[in-house]
């Protein structure tokens, strides 16, 4: 196996690991005085065993050769001849997948007798409720129908590093492997803390791949100095940071997690200088820490300096450190500098480094690490602000995107494209060689489009209360895409080839050279034009572009405003406009034209970010992607409307992913039958009332049989289960219905969504509380139908008691019995909306147990109101 040259460090930064071996191989033991961080590795130490042994009872491998002949000429890699395979899939096993498949069709029957049953015995009290509830079972058993079939054959893919370093790392240290522009994105310095965002970068920088393959572009929506600035210290800090991660095999790469860890993993070579490293690296990430939490007033306080002399009239400019005022958003909001009118700005803040290594110094007065024999280049970093005037629609994130997708085409051109959100960072440094196993792979690598790995989060609190980490969509949804044409794109953490954002057809469907016109891609010079073509060769080695007149003259074209007019950008080229859930639509555009993607999960994570663990701002972030599910369900993007190139069951995931939020008008209706108990009178929904019940409590009871497989082959947990249960009825009572409600003002007026940024600043907890935001609440409209169906059933339960008391002795036992089986559903809502309840208790849900002792009490109270008012108005008003 090719070896990287004796003596240096981070010329390939271990690129042997693999799947097949370690992630992260112990090469140099642990310091004594540093204790081993309990971090499970594949096929490392008793935890990867376990997790091994667990993953191999319910999977099996797929019958695959070890290499393929490729052809000859291969235009996609230029590498012809015998080629190994870079990835294996597996399948549930058959005991586990038979009975699976028996349950989920059992029940199909056991719903279609319901119906039959249901229409058979259409006897109620109330004949158009009778009606509302068979619509609602009818979309009930709809809706699960299309989440459930796409599930049938589950797989999944495990990318083999130790092939690939194989294949693309040479004898002599340099790399074959293809070029990489990672795009990460911001658009406000105070929802999205800085800090975050430079660790963002930092992890990339130190990111386990070949250094001059690699660049790395912030786009910055706030135009804001206070961004760029931050990046400059950043990069400065890099060149200790980077060397340091490299010597050491650092892991994670992020700054701030890694110091966060309360014991330190050792993997590096050279454990007799990691205490002393360890120690510098730490005081100077506090010092860099200082000078983010800084530059609000170092900025503000160089303005005002500069102001008193420089000014002219009222006009307050905000100051870059060389004495220039900054062109974009000024901290005093004047004519064409505020967030929402400002010029194009670009700023290449690192180089790109040479093709050779680069030796750091060793330890001098100067210099307390010795870098001897580390590489110390670090990748390009570019700092990018698009345009923005107020006569012009910006289109959010994905307008930023496309910008970042023409911007990195002129200076770098890298063949394929991984994006984060800037509070996301790479948890596993060889994450990007992971996604590298799936694009190059001689199968079907050249008709992949992109890569999905799962997002996981590090704020969540152990309980997950708010279901943050959706492990069932994450590790069950997309492990059965898997098994047709692949995950869909769900924005940040996902590797994208560069010609399929350019709306280019696979190889496979694709007839001669890319086409490319001024009406498809923009009025630009020739340079952008003929980076278009040039962007689907995978062996070309990665040359950046000079800053002259000409490329900086082409640079201000392409993130200009008007220059999308016109042209298929937001539709038919790059990411998809005037829908909030851009990246499930344009996920959507490429599968429909014959792509393939790929789900991909490693350990440790590849990745990992920040949620909102606070409900509202929970809330609000779903509300947003279910409304626009909806929005792309009524536009051109939507699945029925696809061609024949969209795998048949592929159609009907992307059609379930459209049309979930109106499930919720149905279960808000039934949240709210309970009041049926405040009349005096009896009246049923359905007659036979007992059989009705034992019907819809056999149906409820198979999806959790059914559930039981699936958590089994998705590596989940019961709580990951329960938790997506309880979110969904939280989210079904508000969220969904309130996106509901908006897609029906934007089909009768025309306006839609707002977009609004989920914000992640942390509360101040005086108690300093890692989780203190968990037990923020803040009232908006959208919980209102929750607090009112919650109350519903706390009521009816109350109620149910009082008229107990009331007709002791005058009950039949039928009717003891049919209140018995209506309590059933009172108490089965309010374990789903459980989490809810504690978040209304604000910090006094920090004990749940005061559930048990406030919900006796409602209950109670209620009774005995039900009871002085029958006894008040007896004989005045039925009661």
């Amino acid at each position: 196996m090719p070896q990287a040259p004796a003596g240096i460090t981070g010329a390939r930064d271990g690129g042997n690991g693999g799947l097949a071996e370690p992630l992260l191989a112990n090469g140099g033991g642990v310091h004594p005085a540093v204790p081993v961080a309990a971090t499970a590795v594949n096929g490392s130490g008793l935890a990867g065993k376990k997790k091994e042994s667990a993953e191999d009872r319910y999977w099996e491998d797929v019958d695959q050769p070890e290499a393929l002949v490729a052809p000859a000429a291969d235009v996609e890699s230029g590498a012809g001849g015998r080629r190994p395979l870079l990835f294996r899939n597996k399948r549930v096993k058959r005991h586990i997948l038979y009975p699976y498949r028996f349950l989920i069709f059992a029940r199909l029957i056991a719903i279609i007798l319901f119906f039959i049953w249901r229409m058979e015995n259409n006897i109620s009290d109330v004949k158009w409720l009778w009606a509302l509830s068979v619509a609602g079972d009818v979309w009930f058993g709809f809706s699960w129908l299309l989440n459930q079939l796409p599930r049938f054959s589950p797989m999944k893919s495990i990318p083999n590093l130790a092939a690939l370093s194989h294949q693309y790392d040479l004898p002599d240290g340099s790399s074959s492997l293809p070029g990489i522009d990672v795009f990460v994105t911001t658009a406000n310095p105070v929802d999205e803390p800085i800090l975050y965002t430079m660790n963002s970068i930092l992890s990339i920088l130190a990111a386990d791949y070949p250094v001059e393959k690699c660049s790395c572009y912030l786009s910055d929506d706030a135009g804001a100095l206070i961004h760029y600035e931050a990046l400059v210290e950043t990069a400065k800090f890099a060149a200790l940071w980077v060397p340091f991660c490299r010597k050491h095999s650092v892991e994670p790469r992020a700054p701030e997690s890694y110091f966060e860890l309360k014991s330190v993993p050792y993997n590096g070579g050279a454990h007799e200088d990691f205490i002393h490293d360890h120690r510098f690296v730490r005081r100077e990430y506090d010092e860099f820490k200082m000078r983010i939490d800084m530059l609000f007033d170092t900025v503000r306080q160089r303005s005002d300096a500069y102001n008193a002399v420089k000014s002219e009239g009222r006009t307050k400019a905000t100051w870059m450190a060389d004495g220039t005022q900054w062109p974009g958003t000024w901290l005093d909001a004047a004519e064409k500098h505020t967030k929402a009118h400002h010029a194009p700005i670009v700023q290449i803040v690192l180089q790109q480094p040479s093709h050779t290594p680069q030796l750091g110094p060793s330890t001098s007065v100067t210099n307390p690490l010795d870098l001897s024999a580390t590489d110390v280049r670090l990748p390009m970093l570019v700092y990018l602000s698009r345009e923005k005037h107020p006569s012009y629609d910006h289109q959010k994130k994905a307008g930023a995107m496309n910008v970042q997708l023409r911007v990195s085409a002129l200076l770098s051109n890298a063949p394929f494209i991984i994006n984060f959100d800037c509070d996301h960072y790479i948890n596993n440094s060889k994450a990007l060689r992971a996604a590298m196993c799936f694009l190059l792979d001689p199968r079907e690598g050249e008709n992949t489009a992109f890569v999905q790995f799962p997002q996981r989060f590090d704020n969540v609190d152990p309980t997950d209360r708010y279901c943050n980490h959706n492990r069932v969509f994450f590790d069950g949804t997309m492990l059965s895409l898997n098994g047709l044409q692949g995950p869909s794109y769900l924005g940040t953490g996902c590797m994208f080839r560069r010609a399929a954002l350019y709306g280019v057809e696979p190889p496979r469907r694709r007839a001669g050279e890319i086409t490319v016109s001024a009406d498809t891609f923009g009025n630009s010079s020739a340079s952008f034009l003929r980076s278009i073509p040039i962007a689907k060769k995978q062996d070309r080695p990665i040359v950046v572009q000079q800053l002259d007149e000409s490329i900086t003259a082409e640079l201000m074209n392409v993130m200009s405003c008007a220059y999308e007019v016109g042209t298929s950008w937001g539709r038919g080229v790059g990411w998809i406009y005037n829908i909030a859930t851009e990246d499930v639509a344009t996920g959507f555009r490429v599968h429909r034209q014959g792509w393939l993607s790929r789900h991909c999960t490693i350990e440790p994570a590849a990745f990992r970010g920040t949620a909102p663990i606070n409900l509202t701002e929970r809330l609000l972030q779903i509300m947003r992607w279910s409304g626009g599910s909806l929005e792309m369900f009524f536009s051109h993007n939507n699945p029925l409307l696809a061609g024949g190139r969209l795998h048949p069951l592929q159609r009907v995931a992307y059609l379930n992913m459209t049309i979930y939020p109106v499930t919720s008008i149905f279960i808000v209706v039934y949240g709210l039958c309970p009041v049926m108990w405040l009349f005096p009178e009896e009246f049923y929904i359905q007659r036979p009332f007992t059989r009705y019940v034992v019907y819809l409590i056999l149906v409820i009871l198979m999806i959790h049989m059914i559930g039981a497989f699936e958590i089994r082959w998705a590596g989940i947990t019961w709580t990951d289960w329960w938790r997506n249960e309880q979110f969904f009825m939280i989210g079904a009572t508000s969220a969904y219905p309130t996106a509901v409600l908006y897609m029906v003002i934007k089909l009768l007026t025309g306006k839609g969504i707002q977009f609004r940024i989920t914000s992640k600043q942390t509360a101040a907890g005086g108690d300093d509380d890692k989780f203190a935001d968990l037990y923020v609440f803040r009232w908006v409209p959208l919980l209102i139908p929750t607090t009112v169906v919650f109350a519903m059933n706390v009521g009816a339960i109350g109620v149910a008691l009082g008229k107990v008391i009331v007709f002791n002795g005058v009950w039949r036992s039928v009717q003891v019995r049919h209140a018995v089986l209506g309590l059933i559903f009172n108490v089965w809502i309010m374990a789903l909306l459980y989490p809810f309840a504690l978040a209304v208790l604000g910090r006094r849900g920090k004990k749940p147990t005061i559930l048990v002792v406030v919900m006796p009490i409602a209950i109670v109270t209620v009774a005995l109101a039900y009871v002085a008012l029958h006894s008040l108005l007896n004989g005045i008003i039925p009661f």
